[in-house]
Formats: C-alpha cells, sequence, structure tokens
C-alpha cells in the first residue's frame, strides 16, 4: 500500500461508518420513532458523508443514506422491507421527499441565490408530525398513504378517516378528477398530554414527544382507538394534472376554499429579511400553538420556477426548512432519587439545581432506567445538558465534559454511580425481567406505593370513581391501617372515617356513598379497577366482551387470551399471573361479597361504521329516546361521546332545553347541531 492509500483509508472507514450510523438513525426515527441523535447533529453527519462521498466518487452507492429518505415501512433483520401490521402497501404517483435543513440566516441566503432573480417565497410553519398523502377521485377520499420509504407508503385511510377536519368527500363541480394533498398528522398538545397521563396511570412508556405519539397512533389497527386519541391534520401542499393556479400560495387557498384544514399562518416574502422577520415572529408565537413546530418551511411560490428548479436524489431544490434550535441549559445534577409506581416500576429521577427553560423552572427531570443513565453516563456532580421534549417534558440529553465542570470549586465532587440493588420504599431485592429496561420491586403486598398506587387506582374516575378517598385521604387511612388492599374499602364504618384528622360525619358520609354507587359499576370498569399489569381501560373493556365473568377470565389460558384483540402474550401472561396469585383470589372474593359486579352482559362491539370517527355531544333532553340509548347508539354506530363542546367535536344532538353555554359555544366554534330526528334518520 502506497502512502497516498495510508491516508485514506480512515477517511473511507468513517465513510462507511457513518452511512451504517446515519441508516440505523433513520430506522430509529421514522420506524421505532425513538430518536437518539438531534436533527441538527443528523444534518451535521449527513454533510460530512456527502463531503466524503465526493471525495470518493469510486465507493458510490445507491443504497446511501444520502441517496434516499427515511423511511417508515418495517424492516427485517436481513434489511427486506414488509408491510406495516398488516396495512397495504401503495406505491406514490409522486415521489415524497424529505426537505434539506437549514439553521441560520447564511444558509438561507446561500439557497436563496440558487433561485431564480426575485422569486417569491412562501413561509409556512413546520408541523412536527407524521407526512401524509391524500388522494381524492371525483371528490372522494379513496387512499391515505404515508410517507414510507418515498417511493411507496402504508395505507392508513380508515384511520385517517377518524380526523374530523379531513373530508371524505367534496361536494363542488370545480375539482379535477383525480387531486393529492399532501400534510402533516398531529397529535395536539392537549391530547398527548392527556394521552401520557393515561399511559402514566398505567405505568406504560411515555410519548417522549407529540410527534412519536401521532406516528405510533396512526400505524394502529383499530380506528376506534385512534378516534379517541385525537389526532388533526394540517395540509400544505397540492398535485396533478389541470389544476387550479399557478403559485403554491393560489393552490392552498383554493384547498381551503375545498373545505381543506390550510394553516392561517402562511406568508408570501419577497426577500430574506422577510424570511427571517417571519422566523423570528414566530419562534416566540409558535409557543402558543395548539400543536408541535419545530421550524419553518420556505417554498418557492411560482410553479414553473419550482418545476424549473427540479429535484435532487433526495430532496426538492425549490424548497427548504429552517428548524428552531432546541431550548436547552447546563445545570447540576445534585442527586438521583428513586420512585416506586403502582406496578413496582424503580424510575431514577434527576433532582437538579433550578433552571429555567420555556418560561418554566426545572428542578426534577425522569432519568428512565439504568441503561439511560449508563448510555449518557451520567452521575450526580455533574454538569447536564437540559431540554423540554416537546417543550412540555425535561428531559437530559447529554453533560459537560468533566473535565471542564468539574475544574469549578463549587461543584459537588463527583461521586461513583450504581444503580440500587433493593427497593428504596420497602428493602426488598429488586428484580429486572429478561427483556425489560425497567428495574421492580417484586413485594406488591408489602410495599407502600404499591399498595397506596393500587388503592388509588382502584377508585379513580374511570375505574371504580369513589369520591372523597382521593391520594392524601388513601395515604392517612393507609397510615392508620384502615386500607392495606382494594377490599379493605368496603370494611371502612362511619366511626373509623369521622375520626380522622381533617375529616367528620359529613365527610365519612360521602365516602360510604361513593363506595356504594361503586357496586354498581359494570364488570369491564371493575376489571380495569384491578391494576393488572398492562391492562388499561380500552383493553380491559375487550376482554370483558370475550369474558364476561370473573370466573370465566380466571380460567382463561394465555393461548386464549391472546386471541382477543390487543391482547399479546406480555398482557396475557400477566392476566395469568394474576389468578395464580392466592392472595389476588382472596381480595376478589372479599369484593364478590361486598356486592362488586364481577359480571355482566358481554359487551357488543359496535354494529355498523356510520359515526366511526366521530365525536358527538349530546346535550338537552329527548321525546323518542333517553340520553344514555342515544349514548349506547352512538358507539353501536363507532362513535364517540365526548361531554364538552370544543372543535373537535362533530356535530351535537340537540334536545329540548339544550344547555345555553354549550349552545353559545358551539355557535362560536361553528359546530353543527342536529335534531333527535335526522339524528335518527342518519341511523
Amino acid at each position: 500500500m502506497d502512502l497516498f492509500s495510508e491516508i485514506e483509508e480512515p477517511e473511507r472507514e468513517e465513510l462507511r461508518a457513518l452511512r451504517k450510523e446515519l441508516e440505523e438513525q433513520n430506522y430509529k426515527y421514522y420506524v421505532l420513532n425513538q430518536p437518539t441523535m438531534s436533527d441538527q447533529e443528523f444534518d451535521r453527519k449527513m454533510h460530512r458523508l456527502q463531503d466524503l462521498e465526493a471525495m470518493f466518487p469510486d465507493m458510490y452507492d445507491a443504497s446511501s443514506p444520502t441517496q434516499h429518505v427515511g423511511s417508515d415501512l418495517a424492516v427485517t433483520g436481513y434489511g427486506l422491507r414488509v408491510t406495516g401490521k398488516g396495512f397495504e402497501q401503495v406505491k406514490h404517483r409522486y415521489p415524497m421527499l424529505s426537505l434539506a435543513n437549514s439553521y441560520s440566516r447564511e444558509e438561507i441566503e446561500d439557497w436563496v441565490q440558487k433561485l431564480p432573480l426575485n422569486a417569491e417565497i412562501v413561509c409556512e410553519l413546520k408541523y412536527d408530525g407524521l407526512s401524509i398523502s391524500l388522494w381524492y377521485e371525483h371528490g372522494v377520499l379513496m387512499k391515505a398513504l404515508t410517507r414510507g420509504d418515498g417511493q411507496q407508503g402504508d395505507n392508513v385511510i380508515d384511520n385517517i378517516k377518524t380526523i374530523p377536519s379531513i373530508p371524505w368527500r367534496i361536494e363542488r363541480n370545480d375539482i379535477p378528477e383525480w387531486f393529492e394533498l399532501r400534510g402533516e398528522v398531529l397529535l395536539p398538545w392537549a391530547n398527548f398530554e392527556r394521552l401520557n397521563k393515561e399511559r402514566e396511570e398505567q405505568e406504560e412508556p411515555l410519548f417522549a414527544n407529540p410527534r412519536n405519539a401521532a406516528s405510533g397512533t396512526l400505524k394502529l389497527q383499530d380506528p376506534r382507538e385512534v378516534a379517541r386519541r385525537g389526532l388533526e391534520a394540517y395540509l400544505y401542499y397540492m398535485l396533478g394534472e389541470n389544476l387550479p393556479g399557478s403559485t403554491h400560495f393560489e393552490r392552498l387557498d383554493t384547498a381551503r376554499q375545498w373545505g381543506f384544514h390550510i394553516s392561517d399562518a402562511i406568508k408570501v416574502c419577497k426577500n430574506v429579511d422577510e424570511v427571517m422577520a417571519y422566523i423570528a415572529y414566530w419562534d416566540t408565537e409558535r409557543k402558543n400553538l395548539p400543536v408541535a413546530t419545530d421550524g419553518i418551511v420556505l417554498k418557492v411560490n411560482n410553479l414553473t420556477q419550482q418545476e424549473e428548479l427540479g429535484y435532487t436524489a433526495k430532496t426538492p431544490r425549490w424548497a427548504i426548512a429552517y428548524k428552531f434550535p432546541a431550548e436547552k441549559q447546563l445545570t447540576l445534577l445534585k442527586e438521583i432519587t428513586y420512585q416506586v409506581g403502582r406496578t413496582g416500576v424503580v424510575t431514577p429521577v434527576a433532582n437538579l439545581e433550578p433552571v429555567q427553560l420555556s418560561g418554566t423552572m426545572v428542578q426534577r427531570a425522569t432519568l428512565h432506567n439504568e441503561d439511560f443513565i449508563r448510555q449518557l453516563d451520567i452521575r450526580p456532580g455533574d454538569r447536564v445538558w437540559v431540554e423540554k421534549g416537546g417543550e412540555i417534558i425535561p428531559k437530559i440529553t447529554g453533560r459537560e465534559n468533566r473535565e471542564i465542570s468539574h475544574s469549578c470549586a463549587i461543584l459537588a465532587p463527583l461521586s461513583d454511580y450504581t444503580f440500587p440493588t433493593t427497593c428504596p420504599e420497602c428493602g426488598a431485592t429488586l428484580v429486572r425481567v429478561e427483556g425489560e429496561a425497567a428495574w421492580r420491586c417484586p413485594n406488591e403486598a408489602g410495599c407502600p406505593p404499591q399498595i397506596k398506587g393500587k388503592i388509588e387506582h382502584f377508585v379513580s374516575r374511570k375505574a371504580m370513581n369513589i369520591d372523597g378517598l382521593g391520594e392524601e385521604t388513601i395515604d392517612l387511612f393507609y397510615q392508620k391501617g384502615l386500607l392495606k388492599n382494594i377490599a379493605d374499602i368496603y370494611d371502612l364504618k362511619a366511626e373509623d372515617i369521622a375520626t380522622q384528622e381533617r375529616l367528620g360525619e359529613k365527610s365519612a358520609q360521602n365516602i360510604l356513598d361513593g363506595i356504594e354507587a361503586s357496586k354498581q359499576v359494570p364488570w369491564s370498569r371493575v376489571l380495569f379497577a384491578l391494576g393488572i399489569r398492562m391492562v388499561g381501560e380500552t383493553t380491559a373493556k375487550k376482554i370483558a366482551r370475550k369474558y364476561n365473568t370473573i370466573d370465566a377470565l380466571q380460567w382463561a389460558t394465555a393461548e386464549q387470551l391472546c386471541t382477543i384483540e390487543d391482547v399479546g402474550p406480555q398482557i396475557a401472561e400477566n392476566i395469568v399471573k394474576y389468578f395464580e396469585d392466592i392472595r389476588n383470589l382472596e381480595i376478589l372474593e372479599r369484593l364478590r361479597q361486598a356486592g362488586v359486579q364481577m359480571e355482566g352482559e358481554a359487551e357488543a362491539a359496535p354494529t355498523s361504521d356510520k359515526l366511526a370517527g366521530l365525536s358527538i355531544v349530546i346535550s338537552g333532553t329527548f321525546a323518542q329516546h333517553s340520553r344514555d340509548e342515544y349514548k349506547a347508539m352512538i358507539e353501536a354506530n363507532g362513535g364517540k361521546n365526548v361531554g364538552s363542546v370544543s372543535k373537535k367535536t362533530s356535530f351535537i344532538l340537540a334536545g329540548e332545553n339544550m344547555g345555553p353555554e354549550k349552545r353559545k359555544k358551539a355557535e362560536d366554534l361553528g359546530i353543527k347541531m342536529i335534531t333527535e330526528e335526522e339524528f335518527l334518520e342518519m341511523l
């Protein structure tokens, strides 16, 4: 090997390593929804790979990450593409490419210099969700494709139809025979917080950000669950033949007139100064939006100029994205403490020197599990980088170089780190199930946080709904020896309650009334209330449809349980183990003796999809059926009952004496109100 070959070899190795690393990151981002690299770091490495490939043209590879977009299609261990969990795969009529990213005014200026002189630029918000392509034929929505690998995507039309703002049919005479609209599917902040709160209560892994949640939701097999989560969509590009308008802005305005959800935050700019003013405004104002954004998209307005500029292998030359920098701060990790959850999961928590992020003071952040801590190599005494994931959830993303941070005398000495081997609450030896990241305390019957957590879950609104038994009261009753498990609730006496601190006869009666009312809670909610690991509210309903008595469920095998929709091997095993524990059987018998519903009518699955994806509010009084009967009709036809009016409401079933506040809000939001007769005609 000559001298020049020896010099080149390390750079060739770097090229190979970068290709492998970036392909892995694409898989984590698009398929697993678990990115481990920031966008800016990814782009930096991609640019380095492009430079190396230019340096060594003999190493050209069509499968390099520089030559294709990332894919949300599933991939086998052998690199073969497979269908996404049963979804039909369809070839895109026009490839769905990604956008090149920029991070500074200089990079935007470089892009503008390559455009035709005085080209108009349309500025739009860059929504942080999942790309979607909607195909309309003769005004009817026929397909809804994910980006996939850019050449073909998964047809998720049944799930897309649950999004109220996406029309299924357009009744107009001025639309082409076929056209395509592209956009972004998102999970609004409010729905993201609600979903994560539900998952936290079930001790399921939290979604890191709304994009991950939206991506996971759109690939679910149950459109009813998709509808319950509440996705939204913003559309931003129209394709097809013989389309109206000669500019991108005109076409978006046309799409808005046709009834599509187009953002109002779109502006035509004449120069870079106007573009930067738009960026500066939305860098602050985006924090008030109901959905997540991570930047600005710039597009050449004139469609003829777009066509002339064309495309690279993976990006259009007529568009570019500007990415907002993540807000992060450097602060001291003072100590790591541990929380024990209802199912025994031990979660490490970072206790930080207070630091302000996105307008709030952050002092604590989850560290997830032992593997996460070791991956970042952080310990008490380090100075760590803290970001707000999706600007809501504080997260630690790395640490400062220790040679720098610990040269400062004010920092605490760096301590060695080892994950505890015993429960910080009860002292039991922790266990770690093979294949799981979490350590658990196995002492379910003797670990205080687990005992109290199970009781709190049992009495919660979506479970047994027992008023008066909040977290503080449960803790008090536990300390006094009145509550050691959920069955003890039904042994509480008025004198036991009334004599406790901060309580009295009225409080005692309210609690006892709530306990008595809980005996009428239906079997599916009782099953959810038992707190069997990974059996959430929706899963409990599906299990209750199959096994409508506790006795039938007790003797079900794991194989039989796995035939139920959404019940996999792990959930089935958790159910079987629950009924193998004699302590649980004793508690169940006491609940039965107390009068808790341990059986019920098998819940009927929807008989039609006439109301699928619709969120319906019932208000007022009715002549032909009761409110409960109408609620049952809505569920039987695939719809969703909701209690309050919002812009997500599909329509209101309005009876006599409808509440004035609901009527006013509906009128303000433009929500349709239909009569009892109109509703029955729909069905």
